[in-house]
């Protein structure tokens, strides 16, 4: 059969190979482009089936999810210890979660959080419908939080220290995550600026926090911050751990907020200058929105980094997911479960974090304007 003949310049495109697109090709470009990314690929599948498949037998296949006690589980077992015993997480799940808060009440921490993502969800999605009238509840939701969890007034009250497990992990967490960038982005902008008294006071601040380990900051608002209030003030211990967390978080949020300040071509600060546009105007208008979009990564890594350090609430005596589940482990009928307790708060934090992770690569694919200029 005669081959059709097309003018030069009008032959349609052929399909690509069927080895360059789809599976293949996606293994190709990014598992065996070369020896050496076949070697590694080889080695990292020989260390997964390695280990994998014993793994899911243990932690899944030969698991007892159902038993009153340590002894009853291992009894289950062919070999006593040979599998995981998740019994313990499911009896105990109430206080992984919520800590010593009375059973009755726990409603209350689950509507806070569910009014989280109400809260959130002007921030994270552009089109909301009705996005402003979003951002006043916003505004209303850490009152409303705070009334519902610890019940200020018209709900029974409940005090800070039977707060507990996963929620106090998020409290903290969360806290400290809002209130550290906006007050990260005054600290470095006081370390920039023009004026002495602001600047050196900046520099103070960031320069002290960061040269002090979380944990003696913990001890400080555990022990002493009540040392330098007026007398008879007292402030509830769960409230000091917050201001000390988000101060802690607040001072490395301003490095890296500094940075990418430093980033930003002088001639735009000038040009807006010239323009007639006040300091605040510049910042807000023309230099802030570009610092937080290439600062993203490093943002999002603090709060990574605030997040996991939500553990060591344990040393002065509060109970976190952690704490809890160590604490769940002193009774005699759970005693040497700690592999099963470990994984489960490894977990728990993984997908906390990698959430976090995805969403910040999210922001910044779809912020990356250069790209899609180029790709146009």
């Amino acid at each position: 059969m005669k081959e059709k003949s097309y003018l030069p310049g009008t032959h349609p495109d052929l399909p690509p190979p069927t080895s360059e697109v789809g599976v293949v090709g996606w293994a190709r470009k990014n598992l065996f482009a070369t020896p050496a990314d076949t070697i590694f690929t080889l080695l990292a599948f020989y260390v997964l089936y390695s280990i994998v498949p014993g793994f899911m037998q243990w932690a899944f296949i030969d698991a007892v999810y159902v038993a009153e006690n340590r002894e009853a589980c291992w009894k289950m077992m062919e070999t006593p210890g040979g599998a995981a015993c998740w019994a313990f997480t499911s009896i105990r799940l109430n206080q992984l979660l919520y800590g010593f808060y009375p059973e009755t009440e726990v409603w209350r921490i689950n509507l806070s959080f569910i009014l989280l993502f109400v809260a959130l969800a002007p921030v994270l999605i552009d089109r909301l419908p009705f996005r402003k009238q979003f951002f006043i509840f916003t505004g209303l939701y850490p009152f409303v939080a705070g009334w519902l969890i610890f019940g200020w007034f018209a709900l029974p009250p409940v005090a800070s220290q039977d707060i507990g497990g996963l929620a106090l992990t998020l409290i903290i967490g969360i806290t400290g995550i809002a209130f550290s960038l906006p007050l990260g982005i005054l600290l470095a902008l006081g370390r920039t600026s023009n004026l002495p008294v602001i600047k050196i006071l900046s520099v103070l601040f960031i320069e002290f926090i960061r040269g002090v380990p979380l944990i003696a900051l913990l001890f400080i608002a555990s022990t002493m911050l009540n040392y330098f209030m007026p007398p008879g003030t007292t402030f509830d211990l769960l409230v000091r751990v917050l201001i000390m967390v988000t101060l802690f978080a607040s001072a490395y949020m301003a490095e890296v907020i500094r940075g990418g300040i430093a980033g930003i071509p002088k001639g735009q600060i000038e040009a807006a200058s010239a323009a007639g546009l006040s300091y605040w105007k510049t910042m807000y208008l023309i230099v802030m929105p570009q610092v937080l979009k290439i600062s993203i990564p490093g943002i999002v890594n603090t709060f990574i980094g605030l997040f996991k350090d939500t553990t060591l609430v344990l040393i002065i005596g509060m109970f976190d997911l952690l704490g809890m589940g160590k604490a769940a482990l002193t009774n005699l009928n759970w005693a040497g479960l700690h592999r099963e307790m470990y994984l489960f708060v490894a977990v728990v934090f993984f997908f906390c974090c990698y959430g976090m992770s995805l969403y910040s690569g999210y922001l910044e694919r779809k912020l990356d304007t250069e790209n899609k200029f180029q790709k146009k």
